[in-house]
This record gives structure tokens, C-alpha cells and sequence, in this order.
């Protein structure tokens, strides 16, 4: 029988990802390291990696700053819906 939570699944299709997995998979698709990005965001290295592993969520007055530099849609940061990195 075969376990369906085991199955891969596609990176473009992250409807069902978390936030951190998404903001994840948008910064490799534009090609920069957590460093560079948060240098770029102006937040720590904890900070970004904090988001990136769910440990933390982004306030809503960084959303809007967030997708500007990933290159995503708002709705799709959130939550799956419109969007998503082009390399992905």
C-alpha cells in the first residue's frame, strides 16, 4: 500500500506549503543566499531564517516589502494563491 504523505511533490505547487516554505522556495528561485536577502530586507540572519523554518511569522507591514524583493504576489506569500517565483 502506498503512503500518500510520502509521495513528493512539485515545487510549483505549494497551495498546501507554509509560509516559511514559500518565502523558502521564492528566495532560491531568485538565485540569493539568506544572507544577501536579509542584507537586502534589512532584518538579521535570524530573523530571515526564523521565517524561512516557521519559527516566526513576518509582520503584516513587512509583506508588502517581502514580495517586492522575492518577486511573488502577496496572496501568493500567504497563501499559496496567485503568482509564485518564476524559476520555480
Amino acid at each position: 500500500m502506498l503512503n500518500d504523505t510520502l509521495a513528493p511533490r512539485a515545487l510549483a505547487d505549494s497551495t498546501d506549503d507554509t509560509i516559511g516554505g514559500r518565502i523558502s522556495l521564492a528566495r532560491d528561485a531568485i538565485g540569493l543566499s539568506v544572507g544577501q536577502i536579509s542584507a537586502i530586507a534589512g532584518v538579521t540572519e535570524e530573523t530571515w531564517t526564523s521565517w524561512e523554518n516557521d519559527r516566526a511569522e513576518p509582520r503584516s507591514n513587512r509583506l508588502d516589502m517581502m514580495a517586492g524583493i522575492l518577486q511573488v504576489n502577496i496572496a501568493w506569500l500567504l497563501g499559496g494563491q496567485g503568482n509564485g517565483p518564476v524559476g520555480a
